[in-house]
Protein backbone atom coordinates (compact mmCIF):
# COMPACT_ATOMS: atom_id res chain seq x y z
CA UNK A 1 0.00 0.00 0.00
CA UNK A 2 1.47 3.31 -1.06
CA UNK A 3 0.31 6.88 -0.72
CA UNK A 4 -2.27 7.59 -3.37
CA UNK A 5 -0.86 9.12 -6.52
CA UNK A 6 -1.48 12.81 -7.21
CA UNK A 7 -2.64 13.43 -3.65
CA UNK A 8 -1.61 16.72 -2.07
CA UNK A 9 -0.30 16.24 1.46
CA UNK A 10 -3.02 18.50 2.87
CA UNK A 11 -5.53 15.97 1.54
CA UNK A 12 -4.52 13.60 4.36
CA UNK A 13 -5.69 13.36 7.95
CA UNK A 14 -3.98 11.07 10.47
CA UNK A 15 -5.63 9.33 13.43
CA UNK A 16 -3.53 7.82 16.23
CA UNK A 17 -4.63 5.32 18.82
CA UNK A 18 -2.95 6.04 22.16
CA UNK A 19 -2.31 2.99 24.35
CA UNK A 20 0.44 0.73 23.02
CA UNK A 21 0.64 2.89 19.90
CA UNK A 22 1.83 6.28 21.15
CA UNK A 23 2.72 4.84 24.56
CA UNK A 24 5.02 1.84 24.80
CA UNK A 25 2.54 -0.08 26.99
CA UNK A 26 -1.22 -0.31 27.36
CA UNK A 27 -1.61 2.13 30.25
CA UNK A 28 -5.13 1.11 31.27
CA UNK A 29 -4.30 -2.61 31.26
CA UNK A 30 -1.20 -1.91 33.33
CA UNK A 31 -3.17 0.21 35.81
CA UNK A 32 -5.78 -2.51 36.19
CA UNK A 33 -3.12 -5.10 36.96
CA UNK A 34 -1.37 -2.81 39.47
CA UNK A 35 -4.15 -0.93 41.21
CA UNK A 36 -7.42 -2.90 41.05
CA UNK A 37 -9.02 -3.69 44.37
CA UNK A 38 -9.84 -7.24 43.25
CA UNK A 39 -9.76 -9.48 40.18
CA UNK A 40 -13.20 -8.52 38.91
CA UNK A 41 -11.63 -6.61 36.03
CA UNK A 42 -10.32 -9.88 34.57
CA UNK A 43 -13.81 -11.35 34.17
CA UNK A 44 -15.02 -8.13 32.54
CA UNK A 45 -12.08 -8.34 30.13
CA UNK A 46 -12.99 -11.93 29.22
CA UNK A 47 -16.62 -10.97 28.65
CA UNK A 48 -15.53 -8.10 26.37
CA UNK A 49 -13.19 -10.37 24.43
CA UNK A 50 -16.09 -12.82 23.96
CA UNK A 51 -18.20 -9.83 22.77
CA UNK A 52 -20.77 -10.41 25.52
CA UNK A 53 -20.44 -6.76 26.56
CA UNK A 54 -19.18 -3.62 24.85
CA UNK A 55 -16.08 -1.68 25.78
CA UNK A 56 -18.13 0.98 27.58
CA UNK A 57 -19.57 -1.50 30.10
CA UNK A 58 -16.22 -3.24 30.40
CA UNK A 59 -14.20 -0.08 31.03
CA UNK A 60 -16.76 1.41 33.39
CA UNK A 61 -16.64 -1.61 35.67
CA UNK A 62 -12.88 -1.98 35.43
CA UNK A 63 -12.00 1.65 36.14
CA UNK A 64 -14.46 1.89 39.02
CA UNK A 65 -12.58 -1.02 40.61
CA UNK A 66 -9.23 0.82 40.65
CA UNK A 67 -8.02 2.12 44.01
CA UNK A 68 -5.50 4.93 43.64
CA UNK A 69 -5.28 8.52 44.89
CA UNK A 70 -4.11 11.50 42.86
CA UNK A 71 -0.58 11.50 44.31
CA UNK A 72 0.03 7.85 43.48
CA UNK A 73 -1.60 8.24 40.08
CA UNK A 74 0.58 11.22 39.17
CA UNK A 75 3.69 9.36 40.30
CA UNK A 76 2.72 6.36 38.19
CA UNK A 77 1.93 8.44 35.10
CA UNK A 78 5.35 10.10 35.33
CA UNK A 79 6.91 6.68 34.54
CA UNK A 80 5.02 6.11 31.27
CA UNK A 81 7.16 6.33 28.15
CA UNK A 82 6.00 7.23 24.66
CA UNK A 83 7.39 5.94 21.39
CA UNK A 84 10.29 8.30 20.55
CA UNK A 85 9.15 8.50 16.94
CA UNK A 86 5.76 9.98 17.84
CA UNK A 87 7.19 13.49 18.24
CA UNK A 88 9.18 13.04 15.03
CA UNK A 89 5.97 12.12 13.21
CA UNK A 90 4.21 15.16 14.65
CA UNK A 91 6.99 17.40 13.34
CA UNK A 92 6.90 15.72 9.94
CA UNK A 93 3.13 16.03 9.60
CA UNK A 94 3.16 19.62 10.85
CA UNK A 95 5.74 20.52 8.21
CA UNK A 96 3.33 19.25 5.54
CA UNK A 97 0.19 20.76 7.11
CA UNK A 98 -1.28 17.31 7.71
CA UNK A 99 -3.75 17.33 10.63
CA UNK A 100 -3.24 14.78 13.41
CA UNK A 101 -5.80 13.57 15.95
CA UNK A 102 -5.72 11.13 18.87
CA UNK A 103 -8.71 8.83 19.36
CA UNK A 104 -8.43 6.74 22.49
CA UNK A 105 -10.27 4.52 24.96
CA UNK A 106 -8.02 5.97 27.65
CA UNK A 107 -9.16 8.85 29.88
CA UNK A 108 -8.49 12.56 29.71
CA UNK A 109 -6.60 12.88 32.99
CA UNK A 110 -4.17 10.07 32.22
CA UNK A 111 -3.74 10.84 28.53
CA UNK A 112 -3.20 14.58 28.94
CA UNK A 113 -0.77 14.05 31.82
CA UNK A 114 1.36 11.68 29.75
CA UNK A 115 1.40 14.02 26.75
CA UNK A 116 2.23 17.05 28.91
CA UNK A 117 5.08 15.26 30.69
CA UNK A 118 6.54 14.45 27.28
CA UNK A 119 6.37 18.05 26.08
CA UNK A 120 3.34 17.63 23.81
CA UNK A 121 0.48 20.12 23.92
CA UNK A 122 -2.28 21.53 21.75
CA UNK A 123 -3.32 18.25 20.14
CA UNK A 124 -6.87 17.46 19.10
CA UNK A 125 -7.84 14.56 21.37
CA UNK A 126 -11.01 12.50 21.65
CA UNK A 127 -11.06 10.20 24.66
CA UNK A 128 -13.12 9.17 27.67
CA UNK A 129 -13.37 11.35 30.80
CA UNK A 130 -12.58 10.59 34.43
CA UNK A 131 -13.03 12.35 37.76
CA UNK A 132 -10.75 11.64 40.73
CA UNK A 133 -12.59 11.28 44.05
CA UNK A 134 -10.24 10.37 46.91
CA UNK A 135 -8.93 6.92 45.88
CA UNK A 136 -11.70 6.26 43.34
CA UNK A 137 -11.99 6.98 39.63
CA UNK A 138 -15.37 7.91 38.16
CA UNK A 139 -15.44 7.38 34.38
CA UNK A 140 -17.69 9.10 31.84
CA UNK A 141 -18.12 8.36 28.15
CA UNK A 142 -19.16 11.45 26.16
CA UNK A 143 -18.29 9.90 22.79
CA UNK A 144 -20.14 6.61 23.14
CA UNK A 145 -22.49 5.97 20.22
CA UNK A 146 -25.39 3.62 20.91
CA UNK A 147 -26.40 3.63 17.25
CA UNK A 148 -23.01 2.23 16.26
CA UNK A 149 -22.45 -0.17 19.16
CA UNK A 150 -21.53 -0.22 22.81
CA UNK A 151 -18.03 1.22 22.39
CA UNK A 152 -16.73 3.48 25.16
CA UNK A 153 -15.39 5.95 22.58
CA UNK A 154 -16.69 5.49 19.04
CA UNK A 155 -13.52 6.04 17.06
CA UNK A 156 -15.29 5.40 13.77
CA UNK A 157 -17.62 8.34 14.43
CA UNK A 158 -14.65 10.69 14.90
CA UNK A 159 -12.98 9.44 11.74
CA UNK A 160 -16.09 9.82 9.57
CA UNK A 161 -16.92 13.27 10.95
CA UNK A 162 -13.38 14.63 10.63
CA UNK A 163 -12.58 13.27 7.17
CA UNK A 164 -13.74 16.15 5.01
CA UNK A 165 -13.86 16.71 1.25
CA UNK A 166 -12.52 13.30 0.31
CA UNK A 167 -9.41 13.50 2.49
CA UNK A 168 -7.45 10.28 2.84
CA UNK A 169 -7.87 8.96 6.38
CA UNK A 170 -4.75 7.32 7.81
CA UNK A 171 -5.25 5.19 10.93
CA UNK A 172 -2.46 3.95 13.21
CA UNK A 173 -3.40 1.47 15.92
CA UNK A 174 -3.01 -1.90 17.54
CA UNK A 175 -6.07 -3.18 19.36
CA UNK A 176 -9.63 -4.40 19.27
CA UNK A 177 -10.98 -0.90 19.90
CA UNK A 178 -9.30 0.22 16.65
CA UNK A 179 -11.06 -2.27 14.38
CA UNK A 180 -14.19 -0.32 13.45
CA UNK A 181 -12.33 2.89 12.64
CA UNK A 182 -9.69 0.99 10.70
CA UNK A 183 -12.31 -0.69 8.52
CA UNK A 184 -13.48 2.71 7.24
CA UNK A 185 -9.98 4.19 6.86
CA UNK A 186 -8.12 4.58 3.58
CA UNK A 187 -4.73 3.55 4.96
CA UNK A 188 -4.10 1.42 8.04
CA UNK A 189 -0.84 0.98 9.92
CA UNK A 190 -1.43 -2.00 12.20
CA UNK A 191 0.42 -3.79 14.97
CA UNK A 192 -0.59 -6.42 17.52
CA UNK A 193 -4.20 -7.63 17.50
CA UNK A 194 -5.20 -5.28 14.68
CA UNK A 195 -2.38 -6.53 12.44
CA UNK A 196 -3.28 -10.17 13.08
CA UNK A 197 -6.97 -9.56 12.37
CA UNK A 198 -6.39 -7.64 9.14
CA UNK A 199 -3.94 -10.29 7.96
CA UNK A 200 -6.42 -13.07 8.76
CA UNK A 201 -9.23 -11.29 6.92
CA UNK A 202 -7.06 -10.32 3.97
CA UNK A 203 -7.66 -6.60 4.47
CA UNK A 204 -5.12 -4.08 3.13
CA UNK A 205 -2.80 -2.71 5.80
CA UNK A 206 0.82 -1.89 6.52
CA UNK A 207 2.21 -4.07 9.29
CA UNK A 208 4.37 -2.24 11.83
CA UNK A 209 6.26 -3.04 15.00
CA UNK A 210 6.39 0.54 16.29
CA UNK A 211 6.16 4.14 15.10
CA UNK A 212 9.62 4.08 13.57
CA UNK A 213 8.09 1.99 10.78
CA UNK A 214 5.44 4.68 10.24
CA UNK A 215 8.04 7.44 10.30
CA UNK A 216 10.24 5.63 7.78
CA UNK A 217 7.26 5.08 5.49
CA UNK A 218 6.14 8.70 5.47
CA UNK A 219 9.70 10.02 5.23
CA UNK A 220 10.08 8.05 1.99
CA UNK A 221 6.58 8.72 0.65
CA UNK A 222 6.43 12.45 1.36
CA UNK A 223 9.92 13.23 0.11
Amino acid sequence: MELMKNKRTNDFIVFFDFDNTITTIDVIDDMLARFSGDDGWKELEKRWQREEIGSRECLKGQVEGIRIDKERLDKYLSTIAIDPYFKKLLSLFESRNIPVLIVSDNFDYMLNSILRRNGISGMEVYCNKVALLNDRLRPAFPYSNKECGDCANCKKTHLLSKRKNGATAVYIGDGKSDVCASRVSDMVFAKGYLKDLFKEEGLPHIAIDDLKDVYDYFTRSLS
